[in-house]
């Protein structure tokens, strides 16, 4: 199946699918992937070990801000890098998940991450996936996708990928972390978690990955015409 070169943007709640989806993606169509939400998790670490964010999520802006200045955070052949160290393991770990959507809010860390993905993007023939891809970082993308699943489904999907890691897991901490990210997401100020206008809603809460991708298909077939 061929597609055009475009940039196919992938928003919506946490644990959807939305990376492992736009994965495959990117395999299937020969797409450059990029993960918005490995940036945002960069950051995060970044702030918890440098103490710029502390147990209760209070965050040092006015250091974190001077500090994103000199802080060297890219994609890399095995994940996401801060200089020459692979943080792709420790960015996936509840310590982060936990202080992820307090550091999302501050406008100096979103105009960070997205001057990045801006940069990444200008080749097209990009999926990209995150909460405000199809609404800030590329308004103008031809394909805006939104995920959602019901809440439960998501915290069970969450648990299962932290269980394969080793790590301890309570599903009812898992859901309650979910939830305040969704309402943070939602709420803050700054590019908050919303279904763009032009973008086609998939709740993936019953589907499989095969199934999600022969959603897509279709939807490319009557988009675009092949």
């Amino acid at each position: 199946m061929h597609i055009p070169d475009i940039i196919i943007a992938i928003d919506g709640y946490s644990s959807t699918g939305k990376s492992s989806f736009a994965k495959i993606i990117a395999n299937e169509f020969s797409f450059l992937y990029l993960d918005s939400g490995a940036l945002y998790r960069g950051v995060t670490l970044f702030a918890i070990e440098n103490g710029f964010i502390s147990e209760d999520c209070s965050i040092d802006t006015e250091r974190l801000e001077k500090a994103l200045d000199n802080l060297d955070l890219h994609f890399g052949e095995d994940g996401t890098y801060i200089g020459t160290r692979c943080i792709e393991q420790e960015i996936r770990s509840l310590t982060v998940a936990d202080k992820v959507s307090p550091i999302a809010t501050v406008p100096s860390v979103r105009a960070f991450v997205d001057k990045k993905l801006r940069e990444a993007g200008k080749k097209k023939r990009v999926v990209m996936d995150g909460r405000d891809i199809g609404t800030t970082v590329f308004p103008d993308a031809e394909l805006k996708i939104f995920m959602t699943a019901d809440p439960l489904t998501r915290a069970e999907r969450r648990a299962a990928e932290m269980l394969a890691k080793g790590e301890k897991v309570d599903i009812e901490t898992v859901l309650k972390n979910l939830q305040e990210r969704d309402y943070i997401d939602s709420h803050r100020e700054t590019s908050p978690l919303t279904k763009a206008v032009d973008a086609i809603i998939l709740d993936n809460s019953k589907m499989t990955m095969q199934e999600q991708l022969e959603w897509l298909k279709d939807l490319i077939s009557m988009r675009f015409g092949n």
